[in-house]
């Protein structure tokens, strides 16, 4: 994004976010804004399958709207998720809620199984 892209204060982008640069925009297409997460998978913050983390911000303002957001800081954040797979980027916080009830379903269900599953949807690192 262009210095001074949140001078507003926090953003969601979208896919036609006039903030994007170029070269941010090619990164995004190809998901390789996605790969320094494996580092974060390879030190032990994050996980391959999880729900997706969110900014502080957001958290707090989906909290406003749904207390049980607070479940999934319950465990550790994916690079692609259920609520990714099924759902996709959110670009507003009503967004964020629907794609939330994925992510609950995914935290009750948790298992090995249903990560593969995730993994091999397509699209799944969305």
């Amino acid at each position: 994004m262009f210095e001074g892209a949140e001078v507003n204060g926090p953003q969601l982008s979208s896919d036609d976010d006039s903030r994007v640069t170029v070269w941010g925009r090619a990164m995004r297409k190809w998901r390789l804004d996605e790969i320094p997460q494996f580092i974060n998978v390879i030190k032990g913050d994050m996980s391959i399958v999880g729900p997706r983390p969110e900014r502080k911000y957001y958290i707090e303002e989906i909290s406003k709207h749904a207390p049980h957001y607070r479940h999934l800081l319950k465990v550790r954040p994916g690079i692609t998720s259920w609520g990714q797979v099924k759902y996709g980027y959110a670009s507003n916080i009503d967004q964020m809620l629907q794609r939330l009830k994925f992510d609950i379903l995914y935290i009750e269900n948790m298992s090995l199984s249903l990560d593969i599953k995730i993994l091999f949807t397509p699209f799944s690192f969305c």
